[in-house]
């Protein structure tokens, strides 16, 4: 009895101390004053998207109200902190004497601090735990605890309890604790979970076995004695699973959606720890479009047929503001580089360049979309030797239209209408487009038409863009307040991007190289393109419909080429379902005519292709098209337009070779597509001939070439020289260097 009575004149006279009467802090003000260590990207409706750490000296999540908490967790920090939690003042007397009686006699017992008294140490500065406080120190904090207990609500206290106590290591508050140790939402955590938290604000940092034996004496005293059951070897995964990367944090349950925008987004606004930004993304649109990725990497690489693709991205973009509504950088855990951004990768861009080059030759009246263009081998000088370009399938179609070409994505077309626009100048137009080519034209030559620049999805999806607003370019929108400092760029006419935009829509001109039933064949109005570069290392595809644009890339990020994957089985059954998905109840209508275009009912010669109507730039319409007189001698034959040189183009250098023989270096003067009427060949102002096609051997100097018509009038001229001595006769021949190939 007189042990007793000492005991509570003890803690009688520790009440009783002259403590400072410090302000103590409202609920609201510590909720209101609370800060995650991570900055919170949200999609445009506020729904968070991804979780980026930028605080390190702790692991802090979103404040979490006590509504959130499970049940279980609720019941274990009770039984473990406070027994009587909801019967004190914010002082256990009972406990505080049963601590002080044990201490008399060295037994081990659980502290006297109430949960009360531990969140007014946590409110505390000082960095001192109720472990390490001294007498006097006790007795200010038991002085807060009364007068927190007086202001605060039960409620309040032990919400705030929970979202301020440390756990393991620098990770603070539950929901931290809840996503790395458990990988859930603090709402989900079951009994066994709840224990193992609980016990880890004893003792945050003790071994595995040690929280171990602790929640399963929180189980039995929360008459759950099964759960003790293996529960070591819980813990001890519970401590191995890998804590998520600091750019790939996922608290609060939800996913980790935009890693890759995230970083974007961070490097232009640099936001701060605890900060929430809101971007142009659709949560639910994000999360499709990395899903139906993911999806189809998996089919792709089924087992009994694998096709060594591992990576892959899609944007979405918004026609009219710019707005990015998906940006998804990698296909996340099947990759093996995936915080790699291969939306922001350079990679060779395949034939996704072919309708920006038909869009420039349309648009300077070279050709028409019934123009027809030989799809046959070509030989074009080139560095050290010559360029053959060839198709994705080795073969040749012969007399095609423009219209088929772009359509069917074929090559050697491409290349002989980049012959007429130059490299010089198309290079021009796709940087215009905001594409990242970092070299001048005459750098990728003949090739350029058919990919070889580097691109990025991003920007090759925002060109697109480009054609699906009638030819004006602008730049992307991340954010919502950044969409009013746009600049806004012409690059096509309207209806040169109308009409190029008419030829991707239709599914007829891509028979010959992707049949009729193909994912490019939805099911509202669209405009699409594929690409495939060289060896299979990159698979696009990217097209728009009336109100979206929308691209899709898959490969490898070290560059390994795929195995069979074709410019439709890769990319584009990702491209079709996100369109779907987009479209699923909103309409996509064709773009009205401009007033600058005329449809033209169009016959062939030779039934060469069957007759149809065609849109034309005004005063270009050609109702007949055949082929020239001497077809065996013509580079290009088309009907329609003013007479254009095709071969050599503006600024070209010839160098002669002494050591081989003049008579094999003779230069050939190409007429490109254009009218059929008489023109007459003139070098420096001399005639030449009237044919499609004449030989000139090769005079050292400067040179001027035209084309002239019966009225004397010029209808085309290019400058060119040629360097060197005359050659020797009875040397060799020039070696043939093979071309790279650039595929649909």
């Amino acid at each position: 009895m007189g042990a007793r009575c000492f005991v509570s004149a003890a803690v009688l006279s520790i009440a009783l101390l002259p403590v400072p009467a410090l302000a103590l802090p409202s609920y609201d003000d510590v909720r209101a004053q609370w800060r995650s260590s991570d900055w919170v990207l949200l999609a445009r409706d506020g729904t968070p998207l991804q979780r980026t750490r930028v605080e390190r000296t702790a692991r802090r999540g979103d404040w979490v109200a006590l509504a959130d908490v499970s049940p279980a967790l609720r019941d274990a920090i009770v039984v473990s902190e406070d027994k009587r939690f909801y019967e004190h003042s914010g002082v256990d007397w009972r406990g505080a004497a049963a601590a002080a009686w044990a201490n008399l006699w060295n037994t081990r017992t659980r502290g006297a601090s109430t949960v009360t008294m531990q969140l007014a140490g946590l409110l505390d500065d000082s960095p001192k735990r109720s472990g390490q406080r001294s007498l006097g120190e006790k007795a200010v904090q038991a002085v807060d605890a009364l007068r927190l207990e007086h202001s605060w609500r039960k409620d309040q206290i032990l919400e705030a309890y929970l979202n301020l106590v440390p756990f393991r290591g620098e990770t603070v508050g539950l929901a931290a604790i809840s996503q790395t140790l458990f990988g859930k939402a603090p709402a989900g955590l079951d009994d066994r979970e709840a224990a193992v938290a609980a016990a880890l604000i004893r003792a945050p940092n003790a071994p595995s076995a040690k929280v171990a034996a602790r929640a399963c004496r929180i189980l039995r005293d929360l008459n759950d004695a099964s759960g003790c059951a293996n529960l070591d070897g819980f813990v001890q995964m519970a401590f191995a699973r890998p804590a998520a990367a600091d750019d790939y944090a996922a608290f609060d349950g939800a996913d980790a959606l935009a890693p890759h925008f995230a970083r974007q987004v961070a490097s232009a606004v640099h936001p701060a720890a605890g900060q929430r930004v809101r971007s142009t993304l659709d949560a639910n649109l994000q999360r499709f479009a990395r899903d139906t990725l993911t999806r189809t990497l998996i089919e792709l690489n089924r087992p009994d047929h694998p096709r060594n693709v591992k990576d892959g991205a899609a944007v979405v973009l918004d026609n009219a503001t710019g707005e990015v509504l998906a940006w998804v950088g990698s296909s996340g855990a099947l990759s093996a580089a995936r915080e790699v951004d291969a939306a922001l990768a350079l990679r060779q861009a395949g034939s996704t360049l072919k309708p920006f080059l038909y869009a420039e030759a349309i648009e300077e009246r070279r050709v028409t979309t019934a123009s027809l263009l030989d799809d046959a081998p070509l030989d074009l000088a080139a560095g050290g030797g010559l360029y053959m370009p060839q198709n994705y399938d080795k073969g040749f179609k012969g007399w095609v239209s423009v219209r088929t070409a772009l359509g069917s994505s074929l090559n050697v077309p491409a290349v002989r209408t980049l012959v007429m626009v130059t490299p010089h100048r198309f290079a021009k137009t796709l940087k215009a487009l905001g594409l990242p080519l970092n070299e001048s034209g005459d750098y990728y030559g003949y090739s350029l038409a058919l990919g070889s620049a580097d691109v990025t999805l991003v920007s090759l999806t925002n060109a697109y863009r480009a054609l699906a607003n009638g030819g004006v370019a602008s730049p992307l929108v991340e954010l919502p307040a950044a969409s009013g400092t746009r600049v806004f760029k012409r690059v096509f006419s309207r209806d040169a991007a109308f009409i190029v935009t008419d030829v991707l829509a239709d599914n007829n001109a891509r028979t010959r190289t992707f049949g009729f039933d193909s994912p490019l064949a939805t099911r509202v109005f669209s405009a699409v393109k594929t690409g495939t570069s060289k060896d299979m290392r990159d698979n696009w595809t990217v097209g728009y419909t009336s109100r979206y644009t929308v691209g899709v890339w898959v490969g490898n990020a070290d560059g390994s080429p795929m195995w069979d994957v074709s410019g439709v089985s890769g990319a584009s059954p990702v491209w079709a379902a996100i369109v779907g998905y987009l479209h699923r109840g909103v309409p996509s209508v064709a773009p009205a005519a401009p007033p600058g275009v005329e449809r033209v009912r169009v016959t062939f010669a030779n039934a060469l292709e069957p007759a149809r109507s065609e849109w034309f730039l005004a005063g270009t319409a050609t109702p007949y098209v055949g082929l020239a007189a001497n077809a065996s001698d013509a580079a290009n034959a088309a009907s329609g337009g003013p007479a254009q040189i095709g071969s050599p183009v503006d600024g070209t250098i010839f160098a002669l070779d002494p050591d081989i023989p003049a008579a094999r270096q003779r230069v050939w003067f190409e007429r490109a597509a254009g009218s059929t009427t008489q023109v007459t060949w003139r070098l420096d102002g001399r005639p030449l001939g009237t044919a499609a096609r004449v030989a000139w051997l090769p005079w050292p100097g400067r040179h001027v070439l035209e084309l002239v018509d019966a009225r004397g009038q010029t209808t085309d001229s290019v400058r060119f020289e040629v360097r060197g001595a005359m050659a020797k006769a009875g040397a060799m021949p020039p070696v043939r260097t093979p071309a790279g190939v650039a595929t649909r």
